[in-house]
């Protein structure tokens, strides 16, 4: 983990203003009580021919829409306008590469836990990121341990919402896993089955099949994750989506984990078994990744915009 750059720029409410200047209420209800929502996105300079890329940029911003939609929060720029936000401060900050952090969340206004009243504030902040997991990770792989917290259920804040409350259980598993020695922590549903990580979704290889949890285990709906599923297909890789214990993670030949901010970080151990170094078959999906961020596989175009 590394600290945030500060650049130039960030677009807040339609405008674009000094980093210093972009501001709130320490009294903004969401401050308080966690009612915002918020989108992880990258933008990669391809080193072959120096253009920028945004991945998947659009399917983000309705992403971002979708939580806006189930959190009952008012957005007021349409997804065609966060896009062009997003295009406008990366630009301004004249970043070839960098992360990208759209947040809609209720501002100042009203106290209490009714919401009704309060402003809705947008911000899109761009930093210059390297690797989530340390400079090693994605080459080498991290240990990770499965939390003794459990994941949110589907009835309670929604995981197809992904929202600033739902990271106070990622922090606590985060900070835990810290604790015991760890890069990241696995947390398990109320069922007792695998869910996701505190950032991340997981997949697992066992006697060359590829397998994820299920939506309707409680985990996001993660963008890298399908873009992992459609390269497997592309790869003719088998891949399913199967409810997972902890003994599947202990077993796999290959583990490893996605996310825009991970983008796909092998797993080298679980609890302290070794799954080994990064296999051919996570190998094989990170170059395919890699090559179709930086713009380079032209059957997905429509995944990566230019800056």
């Amino acid at each position: 983990m590394a600290d945030i750059t500060e650049v130039e720029y960030i677009w807040k409410n339609g405008e674009i203003v000094p980093w210093a200047e972009a501001t709130t209420h320490v009294l903004s209800h969401s401050l308080h009580y966690g009612s915002g929502v918020f989108e992880g996105i990258r933008c990669y300079q391809s080193p072959e021919d120096n253009m920028s890329y945004v991945f998947r940029l659009r399917d983000h911003m309705e992403r971002l829409h979708r939580s806006c939609k189930i959190a009952l929060i008012d957005l007021p720029y349409s997804v065609d306008e966060l896009c062009e936000a997003t295009l406008e401060v990366i630009r301004k900050n004249n970043l070839p590469s960098c992360y990208i952090r759209p947040l809609v969340y209720r501002g100042y206004g009203v106290m209490g836990v009714d919401p009704t009243g309060a402003p809705t504030d947008v911000v899109i902040a761009v930093w210059p990121w390297d690797s989530y997991l340390g400079a090693d990770a994605l080459e080498n792989g991290v240990a990770v341990g499965v939390s003794s917290w459990r994941q949110r259920t589907n009835n309670s804040i929604p995981p197809s919402v992904k929202a600033t409350a739902s990271y106070m259980n990622s922090i606590l598993a985060k900070l835990e896993a810290k604790e015991h020695g760890y890069a990241e922590a696995i947390l398990l549903n109320e069922a007792g089955l695998v869910c996701e990580g505190t950032g991340e979704n997981l997949f697992v290889v066992r006697d060359g099949i590829l397998s994820t949890p299920p939506l309707s285990d409680g985990l996001l709906e993660g963008i890298t994750r399908d873009t992992v599923l459609c390269l497997a297909d592309d790869l003719e890789i088998p891949a399913i989506e199967e409810s997972l214990t902890r003994s599947d993670l202990y077993v796999a030949d290959e583990v490893f984990m996605t996310g825009s901010a991970a983008e796909l970080t092998p797993i080298g151990s679980v609890d302290g078994r070794v799954i080994g170094k990064p296999g051919e078959i996570t190998r094989a999906l990170q170059d395919r990744y890699f090559d179709v961020v930086y713009g380079k596989v032209e059957e997905y175009a429509e995944w990566v915009t230019e800056v």
